[in-house]
């Protein structure tokens, strides 16, 4: 990685803290930061809005102008802005305190309605009659009536600062809820709600209770508004604006901490880079990158909302700043996978955590770590089948095997016969041919087994009894022998499940035959 920095960007000090060899944020932290027993509570001060989606069936062009027909079919709503950070809050599983304005009109009982269904506690956002609900509405054409492609946006608005007695309401409200929250979110969208006499008391009160505050910055070269709070969340774009430089890479991001860091004015800075990850510039001078995986980008809607309410959730659950940011990149990633702002939920998270987690760490796992990985699958409502074998010499018939497996569940855990537990099979004085990481690894190539544990003993049913399967699979050549560990899954409501084996394939047929060749020769 440091190589490509210096082809692209000149030489840097950036240290990756999620590579592929060695993670400085423990994926199990991550997880357990995720999984969380109590929610927490968050307060989201900013700009509420409704995001309202037209969808048409574009078919035609107007005869009265270029222009495409659109035949509406459909018509969706979400909160937008600080309540699309509010819901994503809500969706990983926390309660967020919204504290903003909207109109007194329908659009505004929209999105008071919406948040309530999210669970979010709006007592502390304003229905102000002078002033209308910020509205988005976004014209969505359907290409064969089914592929998404927005094609025009209309803003209804007011951007006016809000009035100080609005401002005096406002922070009243925040007041009565900073012995209840650890964590404050700012999200401005430079829609007047974020002022800077709002925001600088804002800051100074949450930092004053001991509160984190982190920052969504608006468009701008000013964040003094912004001076004094924990942390700040500007993309590429927007760091380049305040600070002056063009950034075209993380490594020129880490070249000027020191001036984005001072442009900023806040403790910590957290730079989106999009596909570059996210560069965190911390108050000690430490520069930490946070690489994302390549990721199909369909729509960067509502990318920040989602890494503030990120970083916020993992905060309020006691995570350090690159585990929150560690946490913030995967959550604006699985983000950018989806149409419109549609809240990141926490099962989106863990499922995304155990999926990189696994490709970090490989299949093969020993028992005592393989046990909490299958109980958080489990939680996630996923079926876990179990087989075990020598696998020695794997051929044709194994493979059809381990696919029908599969189909049996969702997870398939191999149970793999150690060197020592094959020697004790009595199969012969030269098994097995492979030795057992060799065995492990070809295992693992397949795409169809998900985990394989090794075990010592003559037969599995130590590892049955541990990881309880919903399913055991064994080859129909059992039927008679009687399946090791039946009893134990079905006592626990598993089952167990005989296959079919193809014909024509075993291991100790091609021994047979190699051998015989070898005795010829």
């Amino acid at each position: 990685m440091a190589t490509g920095l210096r082809r692209r960007c000149g030489d840097s000090t950036i240290r990756p803290i999620l590579n592929a060899n060695l993670p400085t944020v423990p994926w199990e932290r991550l997880i357990e930061l995720i999984e969380g027993s109590e929610p927490r509570d968050v307060v989201v001060i900013g700009d509420y809005m409704l995001d309202s989606y037209l969808y048409g069936d574009a078919e035609r062009i107007s005869p009265e102008a270029p222009v495409p027909v659109v035949r509406v079919v459909g018509e969706t709503a979400a909160v937008g802005g600080a309540g699309s950070v509010a819901a994503n809050i809500a969706a990983l599983g926390d309660r967020a305190w919204c504290i903003g304005i909207v109109g007194d009109d329908d659009a505004g009982r929209t999105v008071r309605r919406l948040l309530s269904e999210l669970g979010a506690d709006v007592s502390g956002l304003m229905a102000v009659s002078a002033r209308p609900t910020t509205r988005k509405t976004r014209l969505v054409g359907l290409a064969q009536h089914r592929h998404r492609q927005q094609m025009m946006r209309i803003d209804a608005e007011q951007t006016e600062p809000i009035s100080p007695d609005v401002v005096a309401s406002l922070l009243a409200q925040l007041e009565s809820r900073l012995g209840h929250c650890s964590v404050i979110c700012l999200q401005d969208y430079g829609k007047g709600v974020v002022t800077p006499e709002l925001a600088s008391r804002a800051i100074t009160a949450a930092r004053q209770a001991g509160a984190s505050v982190l920052v969504d910055p608006a468009r701008s070269p000013d964040y003094s508004r912004y001076a004094g709070a924990t942390l700040v969340t500007p993309n590429r774009s927007e760091t380049e604006l305040v600070s002056g430089l063009k950034l075209p890479c993380v490594a020129a991001v880490a070249a000027s901490a020191e001036r984005i860091r001072s442009a900023c004015r806040t403790e910590h800075v957290c730079v989106t880079l999009d596909a570059e990850g996210i560069a965190l510039l911390t108050a000690d001078g430490r520069v930490e990158h946070v690489p994302t995986r390549s990721r199909d980008v369909y729509d960067v809607t509502g990318a920040g909302d989602a890494v503030l309410a990120a970083l916020a959730a993992a905060t309020a659950r006691g995570a350090s700043l690159l585990e929150a940011a560690a946490i913030a990149n995967v959550a604006g990633g699985l983000e950018v996978e989806k149409f419109g702002c549609v809240p990141v939920t926490r099962d989106e998270m863990l499922g995304e955590l155990l999926r990189l987690s696994h490709e970090q760490l490989g299949k093969r796992r020993e028992l005592t770590r393989l046990l909490p990985e299958l109980e958080r699958r489990r939680r996630r409502g996923e079926r876990i089948v179990f087989t075990n074998g020598c696998f020695d010499l794997l051929h044709p018939g194994h493979i059809a095997y381990f696919a029908e497996c599969r189909r049996l569940g969702d997870v398939l855990v191999v149970g793999l016969n150690s060197d020592a537990s094959v020697r004790g099979q009595g199969k012969g004085d030269d098994r097995p041919i492979m030795n057992e990481d060799d065995r492990a690894r070809m295992l693992s190539a397949l795409a169809d087994i998900d985990y394989v544990v090794l075990f010592d003993e003559p037969t599995p049913i130590r590892l049955i009894e541990s990881i309880r399967p919903d399913v055991l699979a064994k080859g129909e050549d059992w039927a008679e022998r009687g399946v090791v560990g039946r009893e134990v899954v079905e006592r626990s409501g598993g089952r167990v499940v005989l296959i079919r084996l193809l014909e024509g394939y075993s291991t100790t047929a091609l021994l047979e035959r190699i051998r015989g060749r070898r005795g010829s020769g």
